[in-house]
């Protein structure tokens, strides 16, 4: 089974892209849902959460506001940091007891992890190969823009936050601009797909080589 990640920037269209590699058949674990579970009421991750910045970050039914949860990370650097540091060791950790089912019972050629913060996690390496999602700045502005309903100024210093896509784009195996129109991903997603599925079956082959054995020595 070929692991990859599927990775960019913020409002950049991971999304997108892994509704599509779904479709085609891969199978996609997304961080953020991951994160969202791990962070259900009662949980040990809400409960520290719930330490650190007290219930102004609950709604009435005892979940935590997202959204507001991520105001707060995105202003607060060491509020940042203390997720990052909570949350990815346990969805990698999960992700990889995920990834070893999956092989063991032949599941899917491809499975896809969809992280905004792979790169910056340091986990890049840990997969066979790293798909970056970008598009252009100003796409990308735009499209945060309207997705959180805040200004440019919001916007860029959201952007601001994560490392810049020229230096993620230095990790990428794939790359898929999204600043165009709908058809122009799909058809980029699916050729990065038809990629992926050949990257599969050669890893399978690599695992099946013989060793390497001395010849006889003739007399």
């Amino acid at each position: 089974m070929l692991r990859v990640a599927l990775t960019g920037g913020i409002a950049c269209g991971k999304s997108v892209v892994s509704r599509i590699l779904r479709e085609k058949g891969c199978l996609v674990r997304s961080a953020d849902e991951a994160a969202h579970d791990l962070m259900s009421p009662g949980r040990p991750a809400w409960k520290k959460i719930l330490a650190r910045f007290g219930e102004t970050v609950l709604r009435p039914d005892r979940t935590i506001d997202r959204g507001r949860l991520g105001r707060l990370v995105f202003t607060d650097t060491n509020a940042r940091r203390f997720m990052n540091a909570l949350l990815h060791p346990q969805i990698m950790a999960a992700e990889k007891r995920l990834a070893a089912r999956l092989e063991r019972e032949n599941r899917t050629r491809v499975f896809v992890s969809e992280a905004a913060l792979t790169v910056e996690a340091g986990y890049a390496p840990l997969y066979d190969k790293v798909i970056v999602v970008r598009c252009a700045a100003a796409v990308q502005v735009r499209r945060l823009m309207e997705r959180d309903g805040i200004g440019k100024a919001e916007a860029l210093r959201k952007i601001g936050t994560q490392m810049p896509l020229a230096e993620k784009l230095r990790y990428a195996d794939y790359v898929i601009d999204t600043s165009g129109s709908l058809r122009e991903t799909i058809e980029q997603t699916e050729k990065v797909y038809a990629g992926l599925i050949q990257d599969a079956e050669l890893k399978r082959l690599s695992k099946k080589k013989p060793t390497s054995r001395t010849p006889r020595t003739r007399k």
